[in-house]
């Protein structure tokens, strides 16, 4: 069986950035993805498609095919007052909120002073050449299931 759209795709990785750091690591057959389904990042979607049981790629991720470019206009410098006062808020945390659009983003705290919070708005992979070390495990057909919620079921079911 080959990777296609509706099969569910089991892989090990390992994701490094341009220094060779490991950024995230999944082995022993613990990352499952529906194919087709954007579960992933497209570029690297793009580079499985068609692929079998035990394949294994090396691949380069662009930005634009991963998480994007860095957007300076996602940065933006807020009054210290609209954390509230429950406790200190420190360089690394992170925090829901609305983007212009209405759409609920998560922010990352990258600067705090006396009187404001820098948050950033980006993806914290924004920017970043991705490189992926794949090995396929398992495809399978999708669930009915599956394919209606978009997403890979674990054995025991769906948790939401």
């Amino acid at each position: 069986m080959q990777i296609a759209k509706d099969k569910v795709v089991t892989i090990n990785y390992t994701l490094r950035n341009d220094n060779k750091e490991i950024l995230d690591s999944a082995q022993e057959g613990d990352f499952a993805y529906l194919h087709g389904a954007e579960n992933i990042i497209a570029g690297l979607e793009q580079a499985l498609d068609g692929k079998s049981v035990d394949d294994e790629i090396a691949v380069s991720i662009a930005p634009a095919d991963g998480y994007g470019e860095r957007n300076p206009d996602m940065t933006q410098v807020v009054p210290k007052e609209m954390f509230g006062a429950d406790g200190d808020i420190e360089v690394g945390q992170q925090f829901h909120a609305a983007s212009p659009e209405g759409q609920e983003i998560v922010v990352t705290v990258v600067a705090v002073d006396d009187d404001n919070i820098t948050v950033d708005g980006n993806h914290p992979l924004a920017g970043v050449t991705l490189h992926f070390e794949v090995k396929i495990v398992e495809i399978r057909d999708a669930s009915a299931e599956e394919l209606e919620h978009g997403h890979v079921h674990g054995p025991d079911g769906h948790h939401h």
